[in-house]
């Protein structure tokens, strides 16, 4: 222990060793006492000399964490002076008791004592001075904070780097920033702090307490926040990849049945008074957020898709990082598809917004929850993402160290927008031309390999960018209707998809002098028969034969007309929720929502039939089958027959329909009032 320390715990303070209540004894007289007290205002000089002497070389210290350690070193250092000053100041009050304490020779004394202490701390400061530089060189290795993060994060056995996930490289790729997730931060950097905030209003005093979240910033128009029963659990930590799960309690398992029943009565009205009850529920946000943008309420349908990640981050796990990458979510669980769709939907809230530097960040997360399945297909969207925020160098990379184990060339995306990336480069102005020249000539390779790997998207292309095409590119048999004809149905959708949502990074007029000095390069090319020309038609017919489930999720979530009307019968014609698109087939169930009682198709009346018919989820085959099948169908079938009938028997009826006039007055002229 210091001597600092036992001098609190003795009850003595620095500069104060002369006031000893040692000496004081009980036969002392009362003037004794007050003169033995008056010593004490030369002491209380020296300690506020020395104190400003203190914080003036505080000053000229940066690092706080200094200061502790320099202060019990100098307490070390002065203690042996002020031991030696001790008996000085025993000797001062005693000859002063001797000689009936003169005034004159106390003030003489006590200007001695002075100059003699200055000294002293001339010296003491030199010691100081000399401690402090060696603390800093000491200090400064203990004192780096990521230095020691990094270390407890490795003794914890929590690391990034994976055999499965792509190591380190991959850890880059999807490492997600906290900052970035706010889109205050990208709009600060095109408009500035004062635009940004200046319609925010102060805060009144009788607010409501959030918690402070990343993803979102909770408003004071929210309802009065609870928990509405939503965990998560951690499953299981494997090479520093932790697995969770999201969990439901009873209560919102019963308020989840509620919601299924509001979402079949085909009635938004039910899911808006079960909101109410519960403004926390996610399904009901994000079903009557999908009602809300449907009418075209779009600060609505935004507020409660935000509403929405709020209360899911609350019900966050400890472990649970949001920008680590190495946080799983199976998606093949009921429970975390929400997650996933409520982080979808504000995407692209942000990306309309005008925000795509932080929709990126958003896509980045959503693919760092399962980049293996990657449900969402956000490796179709995340190039356009990038290129929009003009981070060439991050898609470079990513293309670089995941085409290897996931084939990205052979998507249509990523086969025109690196393209698009190396052409970028090459038109910067910090660029030399040596440089420049590099990234132009990859540039055309790549675009050359993506037309002729993919020629049906230049002809579409063209027409959302409203340029006419030339006659000898249109009547051309390579870029031709020919070849729109003849591509797979897979292809045709991902195809579809890039020009719907792309074709805006081409309208430039640098790009599309760029396009066309490319494909006049690929008709060349082509009829000279290169040997690349047949390669790429080969693989188009072995390849693409039909798109998985997650690529016809993809295409519905984002609602491009070019790409949903390329979609198969079997997913256009079973109906589609807006809180669970798509669901998996070997889907992970939980728990199963008890069966309702139906009552059968033949206890319905005709007329109500009828109208019932009208929906757009009529199924006769709806109810519980029995156990014969087939007299079932038979039923079903007939009952069919009965209704398609019955329809046009309505038809005929509602046209054969003749409304007769009434019959006319001969005295047109005659008043209203005259009718009784």
């Amino acid at each position: 222990m210091s001597t600092r320390a036992l001098r609190r715990l003795r009850g003595k303070q620095r500069g104060q060793e002369a006031l000893d209540l040692g000496d004081l004894t009980l036969g002392d007289s009362p003037e004794e006492q007050l003169d033995t007290a008056n010593v004490s205002p030369p002491s209380d000089s020296k300690a506020s000399s020395r104190k400003a002497k203190k914080n003036k070389a505080q000053k000229n210290v940066s690092n706080i964490y200094e200061l502790i350690g320099d202060a019990d070193n100098e307490a070390e250092h002065i203690s042996p002076d002020e031991e030696a000053e001790k008996p000085d100041g025993n000797k001062t009050s005693s000859t002063e008791k001797d000689k009936n304490r003169d005034d004159e020779k106390l003030q003489e004394e006590v200007s001695t004592k002075s100059l003699s202490g200055d000294k002293v701390k001339k010296k003491k400061k030199k010691k100081k001075t000399k401690v402090t530089s060696e603390n800093v060189q000491e200090a400064a290795p203990e004192d780096n904070i990521d230095l020691l993060l990094e270390n407890l994060e490795n003794s914890n056995g929590v690391s990034l780097q994976n055999e499965d996930c792509g190591g380190c490289d991959r850890r880059s790729v999807l490492h997600v920033e906290h900052r970035n997730l706010n889109p205050e931060t990208e709009l600060k950097r095109y408009f500035g702090a004062r635009a940004v905030q200046g319609d925010q209003r102060p805060r009144q005093r009788n607010r409501q307490f959030h918690r402070s979240t990343w993803m979102t910033s909770p408003k004071e128009s929210w309802p009065r926040f609870s928990r509405p029963g939503i965990s998560m659990t951690l499953l299981q930590s494997k090479d520093g990849i932790q697995y969770f799960t999201f969990e439901h309690s009873r209560d919102y398992q019963q308020v989840q049945f509620k919601f299924l029943d509001a979402v079949e009565s085909m009635d938004p009205n039910n899911i808006v008074a079960l909101l109410q009850l519960n403004p926390y529920h996610i399904d009901s946000l994000l079903q009557l957020s999908d009602v809300c943008r449907i009418q075209e309420d779009q600060e609505m349908a935004r507020d409660l898709i935000e509403r929405a990640l709020y209360s899911f981050e609350c019900a966050f796990h400890p472990l649970f990082s949001l920008t680590s990458g190495s946080s799983r979510l199976d998606y093949l669980r009921p429970e975390n598809r929400a997650f996933y769709l409520a982080l979808y939907k504000h995407m692209m809230f942000l990306e309309k917004r005008g925000c795509p530097r932080t929709a990126l960040e958003y896509c980045k997360l959503i693919l760092s929850l399962d980049p293996d399945s990657d449900p969402l297909c956000m490796l179709l969207l995340i190039d356009y993402l990038t290129l929009r925020s003009r981070e060439y160098q991050s898609l470079l990379q990513l293309h670089q160290d995941w085409e290897e184990h996931r084939n990205l060339s052979q998507l249509p995306n990523f086969a025109f927008s690196t393209a698009l990336t190396h052409f970028h480069l090459s038109q910067q102005e910090d660029v030399d031309s040596e440089e420049s020249n590099k990234e132009r000539h990859k540039a055309d390779q790549m675009l050359q390999n993506a037309l002729m790997m993919f020629p049906g998207v230049l002809i579409p292309l063209l027409d959302l960018c409203t340029v006419q095409p030339d006659a000898v590119v249109a009547s051309h048999a390579f870029f031709g209707p020919k070849s729109q004809i003849g591509q797979p149905p897979a292809l045709a959708e991902l195809m579809a998809l890039y020009v719907g949502r792309t074709h805006s990074l081409w309208r430039e007029a640098a790009v599309m002098l760029w396009l066309e000095e490319s494909v006049k390069e690929v008709l060349r090319r082509v009829d000279a028969k290169d040997p690349l020309v047949e390669d790429c038609q080969n693989k188009r017919k072995q390849r693409y034969q039909s798109a998985p489930r997650n690529i016809h999720r993809h295409v519905l979530l984002s609602e491009i007309k070019e790409a949903t009307s390329s979609l198969p019968f079997e997913v256009t014609s079973q109906p589609v929720m807006g809180f669970d698109p798509l669901p998996p087939l070997d889907s992970v169930m939980s728990y199963t929502r008890p069966e309702r009682q139906h009552s059968g198709a033949t206890n319905e009346s005709t007329l109500s039939l009828f109208f019932r018919s009208l929906l757009p989820n009529f199924n006769l085959q709806g109810g519980p089958r029995q156990e014969d099948d087939m007299e079932v169908a038979r039923a079903g079938q007939e009952l069919n027959q009965e209704v398609n009938r019955l329809m046009v028997a309505m038809r005929d009826m509602l046209a054969n329909i003749r409304f007769q006039e009434p019959p006319r007055e001969d005295n047109p002229y005659r008043d209203e009032e005259e009718w009784d």
